[in-house]
Order: structure tokens, then C-alpha cells, then sequence
């Protein structure tokens, strides 16, 4: 089968498209063939090497000191069971599936092993393979910081830098679904996307957010770019700052915060969260946002869009 490795770290270029064997399941496992997965911000870091600040030598240590341990990245898929294991029950040949395999990665060929623990489920009727892909990564980050760590509520004030990216519209959505104002911070080409949303807009090339003598109760930060001590005299008293791509001094230095509460963390995988953002998407509240679909042979090409910093939503390479 085809698949997209990195044997080393390195710019987009590094990706080469391989054969491999393809992999056979065990008596609890499906074997999916994929039609879709995302490039994410997840796969340039571990692509690259790009990690946070203070985490360069924690990461290599743990991903691969030259290269991933993981080639194939991937972090998630949409496609169809081709194979079930003799133990397996709820699964059958030719039904869709989501999954979200996270780190243990995998998403970028052309068939993938899931066995019992990953996240997955049915395909939501009314996305296409590209879109179901983009379900899990984007999502479920949203999910875990917005409504599982600071508990938005109706009527709250939400500020959230970057938000025309995967994590940034997903965040967008569902915080106007549970009732919150909603200010997204992004570029003036971005901003019909997210105003189309519901959501208010700050161009960040015209007005500096931090300096605009307004206060929120929850500011997320998409970005790696927001300090606590810039976001401090822009929360209300008590107020939650959500740093999705923390560093090591971000997360070191949260608990000494006074006034806010700074959350950081890594969201997880969970079957659960997937479904519930398949039943929004089926209930129209929630829609994952594809800019850019490449084929797998193209794969490189995605990875320099995600470079490039100007990702809009998710990208994603279709194997069909």
C-alpha cells in the first residue's frame, strides 16, 4: 500500500511516498481503507521538530532523536471497513468510520489498523470523507479547553486568537452554540469566514486586542503568541486563559498566575467526544471547515500550506 513517511525531520520536502506492506488485522481489530485524513499543526511539529519553547530535547527524546519513531503520521482518518477481526462485534465490511488515533498516528496511507482502544465511530451522514476527517483534531482540542477545562457558559464573554484555524473555528462554533459572545481574532481575509459564524471579529494587522480597554471571561489562544501577562488586563477577575499551544515556561508559570486561571494541557482521544461533535454536525450547529484537499501524492504540498502559518480550518489529503 501507499504511505506518506518522514525518516527524517525536516521542511515539507522530507515526506516521501512509499510502499509498505499492508497491515493485517488482529481477532479485535478493523482494518479501514482510508479516504481522508488531516494535515494539522500536530504533524508540521512532528515533522519538523518544531516544538514549543523548552520542549526541543523532551521531544526528541520521546517522538525520535532524527526523525519519528512513527513515520507514517496521521493523526486521524474518515474511510470504510475492509476487514474485521474474528472477536470483533459492531463492526462490519463496508461501514464508515471516523477514528482519532492521536499520537499513535498512522492516518497518512492507505489503510489502517484500529484496534478496540482507539477513538472511532460511525461516519455522520452529511459529511463528506474530508470533512468527517476533520472531525477529531480541531474539535476535540476545542471540546477538552473550552467545555471540559474553563466550562463556558451562556452569556460569557469569549475572546479566541487564531480562530480561523482547525482549533480556532472549531472553538468558534461551539462556543456560540452553548450561548457565549464570541470575539475571534484573525486576519481581514479571514473575516467573513468567522463573522459568517456569529462571531464578532478583530483584525490583528488593524487592532492590537490586548489594547482595545476591553475584558473577557475566557481568552483561548490558538497560537503559541499570548503571554500571561498580556492577557491578564484583558480577563475579568477570575477569568481563564486558555493556552492550546503552550510552552514550557507557559506551563510552568501557570499555576503562579494571579487573578486568571491558565489552563494548558493536551486534549485526548475519546469515542465520546467524537460523537458528540458527530451529533452537532448532524444537527447543523457544528461544521468542520476543509480549505484544502490534496492527494496523497501531494502530500508534501499540504505540509508547506500548514507551514506557511495561513491554514484556514483544516487541510486534508483524500485517498480515493
Amino acid at each position: 500500500m501507499k504511505a506518506a513517511m518522514v525518516l527524517r525531520y525536516g521542511p515539507p520536502d522530507v515526506v516521501r511516498i512509499v510502499d509498505i506492506p499492508q497491515p493485517v488485522p488482529g481477532p479485535d481489530d478493523i482494518l479501514v481503507r482510508v479516504r481522508a485524513a488531516t494535515v494539522s499543526s500536530a504533524d508540521m511539529r512532528l515533522r519538523s521538530a518544531r516544538f514549543p519553547r523548552g520542549m526541543a530535547m523532551m521531544g526528541r527524546l520521546a517522538i525520535g532523536l532524527t526523525g519519528p519513531r512513527r513515520p507514517v503520521l496521521g493523526t486521524d482518518l474518515a474511510g470504510q471497513v475492509v476487514a474485521v477481526g474474528a472477536a470483533v462485534t459492531g463492526w462490519r465490511v463496508g461501514d464508515p468510520v471516523v477514528a482519532f488515533m492521536g499520537g499513535a498516528l498512522g492516518g497518512h496511507a492507505e489503510y489502517r489498523v484500529l484496534g478496540p482502544k482507539t477513538a472511532r465511530i460511525a461516519k455522520p451522514e452529511g459529511l463528506d470523507w474530508a470533512q468527517a476527517a476533520a472531525l477529531s483534531f480541531g474539535g476535540t482540542t476545542a471540546l477538552y479547553f473550552l467545555r471540559d477545562r474553563a466550562a463556558v457558559r451562556a452569556g460569557e464573554r469569549v475572546l479566541i486568537v487564531g480562530a480561523s484555524g482547525a482549533v480556532g473555528l472549531a472553538a468558534v462554533q461551539l462556543a456560540l452554540g452553548w450561548g457565549a459572545l464570541v470575539t475571534g481574532v484573525c486576519s481581514a481575509a479571514n473575516t467573513a469566514l468567522v463573522t459568517g459564524m456569529g462571531a464578532e471579529v478583530i483584525d490583528y494587522a488593524v487592532a492590537e486586542w490586548a489594547r482595545a480597554g476591553r475584558r473577557w471571561d475566557v481568552v483561548v489562544d490558538t497560537t503559541g503568541t499570548v503571554g500571561v501577562a498580556q492577557a491578564r488586563g484583558s480577563l475579568v477577575p477570575g477569568g481563564r486563559l486558555c493556552l492550546v499551544a503552550a510552552d514550557l515556561p507557559q506551563m510552568l508559570g501557570g499555576p503562579l498566575a494571579r487573578g486568571i486561571r491558565v489552563i494548558t494541557g493536551v486534549a485526548p482521544e475519546r469515542a465520546e467526544d467524537l460523537a458528540t461533535l458527530a451529533a452537532l454536525a448532524q444537527a447543523g450547529t457544528f461544521r468542520p471547515h476543509v480549505s484544502a484537499r490534496f492527494a496523497l501524492a501531494q502530500i508534501a504540498a499540504a505540509h508547506a500550506l500548514v507551514d506557511s502559518g495561513h491554514k484556514i480550518g483544516n487541510v486534508v489529503v483524500e485517498m480515493v
